[in-house]
């Protein structure tokens, strides 16, 4: 039976789940399991494959030459990662891949993916239009997450990033990181986002407990 990470994938959108494990022998698919706090990529690495996280979460990271972190977007099961990369021929990951959790992921030859079968097969042309998409929608958060750092100051940036996540999901919903991991994200100090959740809850702004927040009109 097909992995449900695989059904909700973005990359498998509108295939028959008869289909799938055909296209997945037809893709050279593998799968490999990490535990919390493996690396799954490594900057500076060039990869011929892309990602499919099926279970557990992850985090893309830059780090610098002393180890401090720098988190730039979470991957959930069913999110592709490193597609670009293993689509640009000579390219090298500019960041890595860490598993915040243990986690199981399928890796798929891209090589495979956009060079169509000789029968020109519906469902392979499918993937390679899912593919596009998937790379268009993380561009446009790339180009979301630059909006947030754009502005000046912690406060700036947080109410950037709770107004982008209200906008996805109404006033109330949870963030996908801990404090610390989204003073990461935010690129600010932990001390200042949490003073400034402090008085954004003070003035009536919004709620908050742990990762759950509400906005105030």
């Amino acid at each position: 039976m097909t992995h449900p990470a695989i059904r909700a994938s973005r990359l498998f959108f509108g295939i028959a789940p008869e289909e799938v494990d055909e296209m997945l022998a037809c893709l050279g698919a593998r799968t490999a399991s990490y535990t919390r706090g493996e690396h799954i990529l490594r900057a500076g690495e060039s990869v011929e494959d892309l990602g499919l996280l099926l279970s557990g979460r992850a985090f893309v990271i830059q780090e610098d030459f002393w180890g401090n972190r720098n988190i730039l977007s979470t991957v959930e099961p069913g999110r592709c990662f490193a597609e670009t990369f293993a689509c640009s021929t000579g390219a090298v990951l500019n960041a890595g891949l860490v598993a915040e959790s243990e986690a199981e992921v399928l890796f798929l030859g891209v090589k495979r993916i956009m060079t169509l079968c000789p029968s020109s097969c519906s469902h392979h042309s499918r993937m390679v239009r899912n593919l596009l998409s998937d790379l268009a929608d993380r561009n446009l958060a790339l180009g979301e997450k630059l909006a947030h750092l754009s502005q000046r100051g912690t406060r700036a940036r947080l109410l950037s990033y709770l107004s982008g996540q209200a906008r996805l999901h109404g006033p109330e919903f949870d963030v996908p990181f801990t404090r610390q991991q989204l003073a990461g994200f935010l690129s600010i100090d932990r001390s200042g986002l949490s003073q400034e959740l402090s008085k954004l809850q003070a003035e009536g702004l919004l709620t908050y407990r742990k990762n759950h927040f509400r906005l105030m009109a």
